[in-house]
């Protein structure tokens, strides 16, 4: 019957583990010196050797001919420790036999003296998996166990073994493989066996198994079926990967934005088999090389992955910013997180690679962000202040709703009026003070309505909300801000936000300019009158709304009571009949 090469070629002494010497030779020592302890603790990610070191030290233990503490595997006692003839020692599977009345039968049968060894041990696989009332049952008779008796216990989650257990115990940490051990144990293996694996099949292998060398036989396993020779290619083709080449093209469309040959590509990869979340974990494999070497240009090489070639990395890297490169990877990530839970996996794949090409398609604070920051740093290099009046023209719709509010300048338009009202031989200096003063507070708050939008592309989200809170005026050289309260004003009044607005203002108006914050009643009155709100000032309001805001009896000497109610001049019956239906109406809705 076929065995499997992992199976075949596990090692039978601590000579043949591979990339766990820091323990085989601990272990080994132990052994020929006489201080073997009674409880063992292996942990370590999955394939690094956890349960062989296991079985070779209750060989080694038991060993009836050891060779400087290493198994001699021609006794008795390795020959069936091998085969599993031997009850003395037993594996048991945590996950399977995790409860408390197995940890019960076990330590009842603990006590009891080996058959045919000299000591009885017990291999627990997966330790981790034992319930609580399970560790409690074995706490005793681990802590004081009998002279025969040895425990050894694997897990690959230590974080879930109490620390009572882990003060009871000697533990040793397996470390991943490293790529090229497991490489050269793969070219051994298939010399072994007659496979033609080439040298760029095996670096390939092995760096897919990601540190556990069971992965990567098991692997090799797989491809030797597919064709004579085990290659770079027939491995890619086999595991239906896209390939490194494949890769970099994907990652070059995607810095360039094109989004539609990206999606070319992604269909081509597809029809043609390949998986879409190993693509995924490719591209994000390429962006972790790419962060790496961006972030040490120097000493990053040696923590590169070793599937893209420097030269590559490196053009690839000079072309994306770091703070792209971050969104880049993050997106990836959490897109390949989220698809063994998704319904249509290449749906999924696709939005994925629309977000990298433009992050305006993303809705997530991250993206907004790094919009904002690009906004910055276009506005640093001058580039904003270019484009922003061809964005202005999108502002243009606003001036129409604020024609509705005409009326609010009819209260301010017969303000002027009462400069000729003094008939009296008054000093003319008063009236050209108001009919300047006019003028000007208008002009200078349609300055404020006009550079509003320039105060706020230096600005931070934050300071623009901030900014929106207030109001201003310019008089003279004096810029005052009028605050809505003391904490929009201490916000606003920070070197930052004062140095905008001198720098802003200065600009446009062609003349050195000051700031200074107020709060409240003081220079926001100005700034509330009508002149910053009426855009259309130039187009005369009806006639009719000339004699909306004047007192009748002005106009009409007799008394109120000589004319009937409805008997009122031409030009104010519409209003009047306006107002009529809106009190009905307003009956109406209170009735109901």
């Amino acid at each position: 019957m076929y065995q499997a090469l992992y199976r075949k070629y596990r090692p039978k002494t601590f000579s043949e583990v591979v990339g766990q010497q820091h323990i085989t030779d601990t272990l080994q020592r132990q052994v020929a010196d006489g201080q073997v302890g009674h409880a063992y603790l292996f942990t370590g990610t999955r394939g690094t050797g956890k349960t062989t070191c296991a079985r070779i030290l209750a060989k080694a233990v038991n060993c009836q001919h050891p060779i400087d503490g290493a198994p001699c595997n021609q006794c008795a006692a390795c020959r069936g420790i091998d085969d599993g003839s031997l009850l003395d020692v037993t594996e048991l599977d945590a996950a399977s036999n995790g409860s408390v009345n197995d940890a019960r039968s076990l330590r009842e049968e603990a006590v009891y003296p080996p058959a045919v060894l000299q000591k009885r041990v017990y291999i627990i696989d997966e330790v981790h998996m034992l319930s609580r009332d399970a560790f409690n049952a074995l706490l005793k008779i681990m802590e004081e166990p009998p002279a025969h008796l040895l425990f050894i216990l694997a897990t690959t989650e230590i974080q879930k073994v109490p620390a009572t257990i882990l003060s009871r115990c000697q533990r040793f940490n397996f470390k991943r493989i490293l790529p090229h051990d497991m490489e050269q144990q793969l070219l051994k293996v298939a010399k072994a066996e007659a496979i033609d694996l080439t040298p760029d099949g095996a670096d390939l292998l092995a760096r897919m198994a990601n540190g556990a060398l069971r992965d990567a036989l098991s692997l090799l396993d797989q491809c030797r079926a597919a064709g004579a020779v085990v290659d770079g290619r027939s491995v890619l083709d086999t595991l239906g990967l896209a390939g490194s080449t494949q890769t970099v093209q994907l990652m070059r469309l995607l810095l360039a934005r094109q989004g539609g040959d990206a999606l070319a590509l992604l269909d081509q990869l597809y029809r043609g088999g390949k998986d879409v979340g190993a693509l995924l974990g490719e591209l994000s494999d390429l962006c972790r090389d790419m962060t790496v070497l961006a972030a040490a240009p120097e000493g990053g090489a040696a923590l590169l992955g070793g599937l893209y070639d420097r030269k590559t990395l490196s053009e690839l890297t000079a072309e994306i910013p770091m703070r792209r490169l971050l969104y880049m990877t993050d997106t990836i990530q959490r897109t390949a997180a989220a698809l063994p839970r998704s319904i249509r996996q290449r749906t999924d794949a696709e939005l994925c690679l629309l977000r990298l090409c433009d992050e305006s398609l993303s809705n997530d604070t991250e993206a907004l962000a790094d919009r904002v920051s690009a906004l910055e740093d276009a506005l640093k290099k001058g580039v904003v202040p270019a484009e922003r009046p061809a964005a202005r023209p999108a502002a243009a719709p606003n001036p129409p709703p604020r024609r509705e509010v005409s009326p609010i300048p009819q209260e301010t338009s017969p303000a002027p009026e009462p400069a000729p009202v003094p008939t009296t031989p008054a000093p003319p200096a008063p009236a050209p003070e108001r009919t300047s003063a006019a003028p000007a507070a208008g002009g200078d708050s349609q300055v404020w309505a006009a550079l509003i939008e320039h105060y706020k592309g230096p600005l931070t989200i934050p300071d623009r909300v901030w900014l929106n809170q207030a109001t201003g005026t310019l008089e003279g050289d004096v810029l005052t801000v009028s605050c809505a309260n003391d904490l929009v004003k201490q916000q606003l009044s920070r070197k930052a936000i004062e140095d905008v607005l001198c720098g802003v203002t200065s600009r446009h108006v062609g003349r050195p300019v000051r700031v200074q914050f107020t709060v409240g009643g003081g220079p926001a009155a100005p700034v509330r009158r009508a002149p910053v709100r009426p855009a259309p000032r130039p187009t005369p309001a009806p006639s009719a709304d000339d004699y909306e805001r004047p007192p009748l009896p002005e106009e009409a000497p007799p008394a109120p009571s000589d004319l009937p109610p409805w008997e009122v001049p031409a030009p104010h019956r519409d209003k009047l009949d306006e107002l009529v239906e809106n009190a009905k109406q307003l009956d109406n809705f209170r009735i109901k």
